[in-house]
């Protein structure tokens, strides 16, 4: 085999993972996927690497490497005055070197012969790839620098030196410092790659794992218009998508989230004297669309499954990775330009559950997307600019419009970090996570609204939101060893609402979701009455028009805003446990509920007590109504046979009769929601005595029962639970309501029935979990902060009764 250790010009397609010691982990990255993954149809701009052999001949023939030890001989990386004089001096005699007469011939050789593939002076970005980036417990996230926009010989070679140089920028230093790595054990290498038009498109990140849970079965990917190197900075909150990997591979079509980003500027080509690249601003009926469309969502996500697989199956175990791609403006395709391991996620211990809970309250000052679950406390520093960071002392909440690489010397002492702008793949994002610090980024008025000396709390433990309150409020971690759980017979499903907290929440022990609200979704993913987005066009209230259309911006069809948006909630609920069983219940609002959501009060009627009049089953057949239960549907057919999520099931909530809940299942069918087929079940809610006295009736028509403990609470006592004078009297303990109980678990059973509960007792009171055992219950489905306690709860008095655990 030939030695190439000596080479100084390498093409992509001589290059495979094998060669980071030759090229680094980016170069020997884009040669792994561009040899074998184009055949596969994972589109790779042609390009070159400039090896590691090159730095050491430039260092060796320039004479520079003892001026470079003797510059670092007193380097003291906590002296941040100390590491950027160090760094300056040596940058500085890197760039002020002559390439050697062979190594200047090699590369402008290599850059006429890229311009033959690609026409004369092809536009080409130039990045530099250390040898010991890219490792799985290293990952030097952007520590040195990129050159965009590179045409001609002579910009060629005053950008190889600037990347040259940049091996000793202040962060670079600092990092390999920290990680213990030699300086001159480590050697960059440049690759040198034809430019994607991306500045008259978009770009962005892709990872194959979700960044801030962890959850390995979905692709993650962020986009802006522009040149990526906005998203990788944080400099604009993107777009982001979310696509399921399991049913994508199937064929389907499982686009579980988009949500857009303010995309306020972008990055494109300059031809304003030396400057290669500007940003501009823009417009903003362009900020709120989305930069690709769903088709190219989907492309971008197959090739980050084909990346995967073909990483993973190489290093013979699961390797997630962390991408750059970018869409041609002008030929209108989509390209990867960088792909690396992905480096917190896939080196956390998987059997370690590990929560982050507020013990306090407090007010909030201002929140942004969380990154990570964590909370961190301390004094408020606000920094505007990188010189400052100097002034910054260890333990304090960093404060600032965004980060880039030269901020990393700070980062990694502070409590939390708080930025103005940036999405969940930014630089910010990214050293945060690996540090295993709180971040709350995109903010917009963090710098404003925070000032320097206050004390703070940055929690990123509460969901997708991460919020800054005032003071340093208590908290606390509990840590959980999943190993250590029991297994038993009684499912222990979840309660779930809030999507944005399914992949994190799927961690925790569990047989499924046994209820998922769909009035959570509606609240928080539509915010309007379906009716109000039916009328649309005879809507008379200009304000509740104005207040639809800036909701439902880019939809022609309202009603379709209304299906895909309630799809992308349950879809996400359904993807995070797939595939176990997710029981949907429809909506469930009351009427005063409804009549809250914007148009509401024009389709809803005054009622004297809401809760036991016009909602649940009573409304989907109805003149009234049907057409607005019609759009539930279609979002459910779409989330089983569109996005294939057919473990979703469904359930009926307040059926008072038999007749009622046949009448349902008709208007089911009648959208498309055929009960048996593609394995849809439909369960009824046990919430009513008559829901109890005619089991053996009700068991003839649904597939199952779950026990909704308060209103059957409520309805057996013969009282209203929202009144604060008879509320002492709502107690599910109630021997009354017990005896209901044990009696549909009885009837269920008898008649091969399943049935659970959802309803709040058994999370409150572990007593009644353990009754309900006794009585033959098969699930128990908890508020997912009670689970693991009642599991345990469960297992002891399984074993008392001989039970033996699944």
């Amino acid at each position: 085999m030939t030695d190439r250790s000596e080479e100084l010009i390498l093409w992509f397609d001589e290059l495979g993972i094998e060669d980071v010691p030759l090229v680094g982990g980016k170069n020997a990255s884009l040669g792994e996927m561009h040899r074998n993954l184009t055949g596969r149809g994972v589109n790779v701009p042609n390009g070159f690497a400039i090896t590691a052999a090159a730095y050491r001949l430039l260092l060796k023939d320039a004479g520079i490497e003892e001026s470079i030890r003797d510059i670092l001989s007193d380097l003291d990386t906590s002296d941040m005055e100390n590491l950027a004089d160090r760094g300056h001096r040596v940058r500085d005699l890197i760039r002020n070197s002559e390439f050697p007469p062979a190594l200047k011939d090699a590369v402008v050789g290599a850059y006429n012969k890229l311009s033959e593939q690609y026409g004369d002076h092809c536009d080409v970005a130039v990045r530099s790839s250390a040898t010991a980036e890219d490792l799985p417990d290293a990952s030097f996230a952007g520590q040195q620098e990129t050159y965009l926009n590179i045409r001609g010989e002579s910009q060629l070679i005053e950008a190889c030196k600037k990347c040259f140089a940049s091996l000793f920028t202040n962060r670079a230093i600092s990092y390999r410092v920290d990680k213990e790595f030699d300086h001159f054990n480590v050697y960059l290498s440049i690759g040198v790659q034809k430019m994607v038009r991306s500045d008259k498109a978009s770009s962005g990140v892709m990872f194959s794992i979700d960044t801030e849970s962890g959850f390995r079965e979905v692709v993650f990917i962020t986009g802006a218009y522009g040149l990526g190197e906005n998203v990788v900075q944080g400099a604009v909150t993107p777009d982001e998508y979310y696509v399921f990997k399991p049913t994508l591979k199937e064929g389907k079509r499982p686009i579980i989230s988009k949500k857009v980003g303010a995309k306020k500027i972008k990055m494109v080509y300059s031809t304003d004297g030396n400057k290669l690249t500007k940003n501009v601003d823009v417009p903003e009926n362009e900020r709120r669309k989305f930069v690709i469309s769903d088709d190219e969502i989907l492309k971008l996500a197959e090739w980050a499954c084909i990346i995967e697989d073909h990483y993973s199956e190489k290093a013979g175990h699961f390797k997630p990775m962390d991408m750059e791609w970018a869409k041609d403006g002008e030929s209108g395709d989509l390209f990867i330009v960088q792909a690396r391991p992905e480096t917190v996620q896939s080196q956390k211990e998987a059997n370690k559950l590990e929560q982050y809970i507020l013990d306090e309250n407090g007010d909030v000052i201002v929140k942004g997307d969380s990154v990570g679950d964590r909370i961190g406390a301390g004094k408020v520093h606000v920094i505007k600019d990188v010189h400052d960071i100097s002034k910054f002392e260890e333990g304090e909440v960093l404060v600032t419009d965004m980060t880039d690489p030269d901020w990393e010397p700070i980062m990694k002492i502070a409590a939390a970090i708080v930025t103005n702008r940036g999405g969940r793949t930014c630089h910010a994002a990214i050293v945060s996570r690996e540090l295993g610090i709180p971040c709350v980024i995109g903010t917009e008025n963090g710098t404003e609204n925070l000032g320097s000396g206050d004390d703070v709390t940055v929690s990123c433990a509460e969901g997708e939101e991460g919020y800054v309150y005032r003071g340093q409020l208590k908290f606390h971690i509990d840590s959980v060893n999943i190993d250590e759980i029991p297994k038993t017979k009684t499912m222990i499903m979840m309660n779930v609402g809030i999507p944005e907290r399914a992949f994190e929440q799927s961690f925790i022990p569990n047989d499924g979701v046994g209820l998922a609200r769909e009035e959570f979704i509606i609240n928080s993913y539509i915010s309007i009455h379906p009716k109000a987005l039916i009328n649309y066009d005879s809507l008379e209230d200009s304000e509740v028009k104005a207040k639809i259309d800036d909701l439902t911006f880019g939809y022609e069809d309202k009603k379709q805003f209304f299906v895909d948006k309630l799809a992308m909630g349950i879809a996400h609920i359904a993807a995070a446990f797939y595939p176990k069983d997710v029981i949907l219940r429809f909506s469930d609002f009351k009427s005063n509920e409804y009549a809250n959501l914007v148009g509401g009060e024009a389709f809803e009627p005054e009622e004297h007590n809401p809760m036991i009049g016009w909602r649940g089953a009573s409304r989907y057949y109805d003149e009234k109504y049907r057409d607005a239960f019609a759009l539930e549907c279609q979002a459910i057919k779409k989330v089983r046979d569109e996005m294939g999520l057919a473990n979703l099931k469904v359930m009926v909530p307040f059926c008072r009769t038999v007749d009622e809940g046949k009448a349902v299942i008709e208007e089911m069918r009648d959208n498309g929601l055929v009960q048996g087929e593609n394995g849809l079940q439909v369960y009824v809610m046990c919430e009513i005595p008559s829901n109890v006295i005619l089991a053996d009736q009700f068991s003839e028509i649904f597939d199952g029962f779950s026990i909704g403990s308060n209103d059957l609470t409520q309805l057996t006592l013969g009282l209203d639970r929202d009144s604060d004078i008879v509320a002492h009297l709502f107690d599910e303990r109630n021997d009354a309501v017990k005896r209901m109980v044990s009696q549909v678990i009885k009837t269920a059973n008898e008649k091969g029935r399943k049935i659970g509960i959802c309803g709040q007792a058994p999370s409150d009171y572990p007593e009644f979990a353990e009754f309900l055992v006794e009585c033959g219950i098969n699930s128990i489905s908890l508020n997912p902060d009670t689970v693991i306690k009642t599991r345990l709860k469960i297992a002891e008095k399984e074993k008392q009764l001989g039970v033996s655990p699944q």
